[in-house]
């Protein structure tokens, strides 16, 4: 069974509760979203509708997906009582897409980092209703995951055993990046390079040697630029107390395969290894990959295909065989 990990929804719950309370600054009219921490879009039937998410994965000859929150509804930036209650009801909206094919659909939980303190209390309640993983923003309005706040988080990942994708979100600004879309194009390759950078500097992955990180986009420039960071460290004394090398921490972390580029997903594949890949896409936004399998295909062999779309992602995830 061919499974996309990198798949988003937005559950009917969310939707209404962001439409009935104005603390959160997102207005929708019809399926057009406006407002929150994202560029305008529409919302999709695919990203509210199992039955639809299911036929648009069949469009793009895959069979099922780990849905996880759209970075839209992040919304970090609230406070943390309307934060918490925009995890549960995200939570239990999506417990209850995935169970219309629970076979299919697995999810990720949502949850209110803004309020670290809180963050574990929604973990359980969303393991207990079935999550198989838990998506995070790189940037949490400028807050970053390798702070002494989130330790607590990083120990009940491991503790929980679920899969950790670190997704895009509040970029940190830039002039270079206002144009052009490159906030997107540009930056968010950059957030998840400087997210991942920063944990492995930090110490974050040597005291969680157990916690899975999943890396959309390829892992943005880290697998290309890792080098850079391992020579800085030689000569630093900012480094003095990063690991050596921060390309061994690469084998205990998971890429997805959009790098919209045969060549790039090649030297991906070989840098990193087939094992450490798995399928995803970002449907159902317009960056995604539009020929999911078929850009797989075209870049790697059969074997590796299948590892990719499908032993890899059901082995991390949990998929019956």
């Amino acid at each position: 069974m061919k499974i996309d990990v990198h798949n988003h929804a937005i559950p009917e719950r969310t939707l209404d509760l962001l439409s009935s309370d104005s603390r959160y600054g997102v207005t929708l009219n019809g399926k057009n979203w406006a407002g929150g921490n994202h560029a305008g879009f529409t919302v999709d039937d695919s990203f509210t509708d199992p039955r639809a998410k299911l036929a648009e994965l069949e469009s793009k000859d895959l069979e099922a997906a780990v849905i996880s929150p759209a970075p839209p509804t992040f919304l970090h930036h609230v406070d943390a009582d309307a934060a918490e209650r925009l995890s549960h009801e995200t939570n239990r909206g999506l417990a209850e897409f995935a169970a219309y094919d629970p076979h299919r659909f697995k999810w990720m939980a949502h949850a209110p980092f803004q309020a670290p303190e809180r963050v574990d209390a929604v973990l359980r309640d969303a393991v207990a209703l079935g999550a198989s993983g838990v998506e995070v923003a790189t940037s949490i309005v400028g807050r970053r995951l390798d702070e002494p706040e989130y330790e607590a988080f990083w120990a009940a990942v491991e503790r929980d055993h679920l899969p950790v994708m670190i997704h895009p979100a509040f970029n940190e600004p830039n002039r270079g990046m206002d144009d052009f879309y490159f906030q997107n194009v540009i930056g968010n390759m950059l957030e998840t390079t400087i997210a991942i950078e920063r944990l492995i500097a930090a110490g974050v992955l040597d005291r969680h040697p157990d916690v899975q990180i999943v890396l959309v986009h390829s892992g943005g420039y880290y697998p290309y630029q890792a080098g850079r960071l391992r020579h800085a460290r030689t000569v630093r004394p900012e480094l003095a107390n990063a690991p050596e090398d921060p390309w061994s921490y690469a084998r205990r972390l998971y890429f997805d395969p959009i790098t919209h580029d045969r060549e790039a997903l090649q030297f991906l594949v070989s840098r990193v290894g087939a094992d450490r890949i798995v399928m995803g896409t970002d449907l159902p936004f317009d960056m995604a990959s539009p020929r999911p399998m078929d850009s797989l295909r075209e870049a790697v062999d059969e074997d590796t295909t299948r590892a990719i779309a499908e032993e890899n992602p059901a082995k991390l995830y949990g998929f019956a065989g």
